[in-house]
């Protein structure tokens, strides 16, 4: 390949690379919540450590079918007579996205918020689940 076919594809590369650098950064400003994902045949389950959040203070959409944002706040907390010697939980306004790698069901997505976890069942979309093809011998 000669330089002038590489340059251009070379600098593609840095500008994806660049872009995923951005969303990983996004996502370590204020404390993102830690997820964890998984699927089974008929939905997509995710974990997200939310410790010290009310319901009010989170926000789940889906976007565009295949993207779940997860949104929220924590509230700053200063020590009432006192100085921080480390202070490692974010505060402040923070926003996770995830790609999921088919289509949910928007409708039934559903959302429970227990002792600091956020569980999330997101459905599958009908044309995202495994079919089975009935095999017919002639």
């Amino acid at each position: 390949m000669t330089n002038s076919r590489l340059l251009p594809a070379l600098w593609a590369s840095f500008d994806r690379f660049g872009g995923e650098m951005n969303r990983w950064l996004e996502n370590l400003g204020a404390g993102a919540p830690a997820l964890n994902v998984w699927e089974d045949p008929e939905a997509f389950h995710v974990e997200a450590e939310v410790p010290g959040l009310e319901e009010e203070n989170l926000q789940v959409s889906v976007t565009h079918k295949t993207q779940l944002l997860i949104q929220g706040e924590r509230q700053d907390q200063e020590p009432s007579d006192g100085r921080w010697h480390r202070r490692e939980r974010g505060q402040g306004r923070f926003q996770r996205v995830l790609e999921l790698p088919a289509a949910v069901d928007a409708e039934k997505v559903e959302a429970k918020l227990e002792g600091g976890l956020l569980f999330l069942t997101l459905p599958k979309a009908e044309e995202a689940r495994p079919r089975r093809i009935a095999v017919k011998a002639e």
